[in-house]
């Protein structure tokens, strides 16, 4: 989602179709702040993203704290469907 502000001036029937609202097992991967997205994966969905502000390091390190690796991305969401699956 490029701009949550463009996102929310949609109509209701294209934001349903880009985020079903029973679809509950959700995961946000943003390389900045974590913060807003619990308003899109709901409180149990679970958001990647920066914790901190100020990390110093080569990308790939700081990429692989963070969560953005393609292993940690496929774990968060298949904790999601095993947890609205239960």
């Amino acid at each position: 989602m490029p701009s949550w502000e463009l996102f929310e001036q949609q109509d209701e029937a294209y934001r349903e179709s880009v985020l079903p609202s029973d679809i509950k097992a959700r995961v946000s991967v943003e390389k900045a702040s974590r913060f807003g997205w619990e308003r899109y994966v709901g409180l149990e969905g679970d958001r990647i993203g920066m914790r901190t502000f100020g990390a110093s390091a080569p990308l790939k390190e700081l990429q692989k704290k963070f969560g953005f690796t393609v292993d940690a991305v496929v774990s968060a969401a298949r904790e999601q469907v095993n947890r609205v699956t239960r």
